[in-house]
């Protein structure tokens, strides 16, 4: 799965949730970030749910080119190593 967006923030959290949640259960196991460009807190949540998702469906979710301000905030909260950021 790929975005089609640049930003991810608690506006349109909800809605890209669901659709990586979908995208997760169709067997999606890639999510490539790198259109990504204004991020704030609901980012970091939105991937922590789409990789608690994937495990629980015995996924191995790989995030790819995932932008310096997204693997900053995810180190400021202290899980970059349950999002395996790259």
């Amino acid at each position: 799965m790929s975005f089609t967006v640049s930003t991810l923030n608690f506006l349109n959290a909800k809605q890209i949730l669901e659709e990586g949640l979908k995208a997760i259960a169709n067997g999606e196991h890639e999510c490539d970030l790198s259109k990504l460009e204004q991020v704030d807190s609901a980012s970091v949540a939105v991937l922590l749910a789409w990789q608690k998702t994937a495990r629980q469906n015995k996924l191995h979710l790989r995030f790819i080119n995932t932008p310096e301000s997204l693997i900053s905030l995810a180190s400021l909260y202290g899980v970059s190593e349950l999002l395996a950021l790259s």
